[in-house]
Parts: C-alpha cells; sequence; structure tokens
C-alpha cells in the first residue's frame, strides 16, 4: 500500500488517531522513535518517507516538532511532502514562526486536538482548525476520519491560539477539581457522589465529568506524563500571552498542576 499519510509520534494519541485514519480507509502509516510490534508503524525513517504527501506531526512539544521536521527526521526535505498538519500542542509564536522555515510549497495547518486519549481511541475529537480555507477543506477527509467536532478558528496560528486558551481553562479545571476532590476526602465525601452532583450543577467542568473515563484523571506530576504536558501547555500560552496581560493566575495554575500528587 502506497503511504500517501504519515502520523509522527504514535504515542497514546498518536497511534489511535493513526488506525482512525487506516479503518476510514485512508494510507497512512505511522513513525515513532520507539519500535513498535504494528507492521504499520515504524521506526524507519526512508521506509515512512516513501511516497508521503501528508505528515501529521502528533509528538510532545517543540524540541520534538524540530527533531520532526529539520532535525533527526528532516522530513520537510522529503521531495513528496506537500502538506504537514501540526496536532500537537504548542507555542502560538513557534507555530506561526514556523511559516517561514517551512519550504513555502508545503502547506501547513495547525489542528490541534482536544479530547484526551478516549476520544482519540473512539474517533470523536474536538480540532481547533488554523489555515487557508481551501486547505482545511481539502484537509476535512482526515479530520473526519479522527474527530466528530471541528472549529474553524481563522488563519494559520489561529487554532493553535485557540487550544492553549482551551488547555489553560483545562488545566485551571484540573487543578481546582483534584483539590476539591483532596478535601472531600478529609469531609469524609463519596467522590463518586460528588462528582455525579457536580456533573449536574453549577462546578460542572469537563474533567469532573470524565473522571472515570480521563486516563490521566486520578496522575500526579511527571515531567513525561499528561499532567507534566498541562504544564508544559500553560506555558505555551504564557508565551503567547497579550502584552501587559495579568499571568498572576495562570502561573498559579502552573504550580499547582506541577505539585499535583497521585489519586488512589
Amino acid at each position: 500500500m502506497r503511504s500517501l499519510i504519515g502520523v509522527a509520534g504514535c504515542g497514546r494519541m498518536g497511534a489511535p488517531m493513526l488506525a482512525a485514519l487506516r479503518a476510514a480507509g485512508l494510507p497512512a502509516r505511522g513513525y515513532d522513535v520507539v519500535p513498535s510490534e504494528m507492521d504499520h508503524i515504524t521506526d524507519d525513517i526512508a521506509v515512512f518517507c516513501e511516497d508521503l504527501e501528508t505528515l501529521i506531526t502528533v509528538v510532545r512539544d517543540i524540541d520534538q516538532t524540530d527533531a520532526v521536521l529539520f532535525g533527526d527526521q528532516n522530513f520537510t526535505a522529503i521531495p513528496s511532502l506537500r502538506r504537514i498538519i501540526l496536532c500537537s500542542t504548542l507555542s502560538p509564536r513557534y507555530v506561526r514562526e514556523l511559516r517561514d522555515r517551512v519550504p513555502p510549497h508545503i502547506t501547513l495547518i495547525d489542528a490541534p486536538m482536544s479530547g484526551a486519549q478516549i476520544a482519540a481511541e473512539q474517533a470523536r475529537l474536538s480540532f481547533m482548525l488554523g489555515g487557508d480555507s481551501d486547505d482545511l477543506s481539502a484537509a476535512q477527509p482526515l479530520f473526519s476520519a479522527m474527530g466528530k467536532h471541528f472549529h474553524h478558528m481563522g488563519a494559520y496560528g489561529a487554532g493553535m491560539q485557540a487550544k492553549v486558551l482551551n488547555n489553560l481553562l483545562a488545566a485551571s479545571n484540573t487543578a481546582m477539581t483534584r483539590l476539591v476532590l483532596d478535601w472531600a476526602d478529609q469531609s469524609g465525601l463519596d467522590e463518586g457522589k460528588l462528582l455525579k452532583l457536580i456533573h449536574t450543577s453549577s462546578g460542572q467542568n469537563w474533567l469532573a465529568s470524565g473522571f472515570d473515563d480521563i486516563e490521566f484523571s486520578r496522575d500526579g506530576f511527571a515531567p513525561d506524563n499528561t499532567i507534566g504536558i498541562l504544564v508544559k501547555d500553560v506555558a505555551s500560552a504564557l508565551d503567547a500571552a497579550p502584552e501587559g496581560a495579568d499571568i498572576t493566575l495562570p502561573n498559579v495554575i502552573k504550580t499547582a498542576i506541577k505539585n499535583l500528587k497521585p489519586r488512589s
């Protein structure tokens, strides 16, 4: 099978996104630096690059994105490459600057997603899209294979700006929900009953409503886990904060997330 679509970064999000593309009948294969037993995921750069026209990046951060695009993997040098879709959550400033670093014949779309691993596995991700309207329309079959909700936020870079603002709220909800649950424990309240109450009351939020399904809801902070990613996402939002903005609360949230301990 010719590999026209490639997913770089086949971890907890990239692997199910790749599976969704293949389930939709789209010609796709994955690349990851960690060897995989799946024959459609390779750690061989030459194999991954063959006939590659669309690259979807789902790596962790700016350093890994740089490695994929320009460094160890250098996928922007693939002669057949015509489109890059950035699904990682990154600083909007960095994303906008990529336009001057990526060859002009390659279309750039920023398409960060939300929904956690459970939504990726069920092909119901929410995408925040930035790019030329014609480019977004041409890429829609890929997004439709992986997601259920598509928000066209504006020109290239607007999707990432929306994503970091969304994740700033997600981080604040995570920090406060976990604090509330810890206080509830000390008060003798039942966790399940309280979460059910929150879901139908004014404190409703994404983490509390999906607490039993979201894979990282009980995790403590570690640099290489999803709670660590939330800290990175808050930092990305701060990097794009308006000049003169009050960043006190976002910094408090970042500290609170970094101090999270595992919840049994």
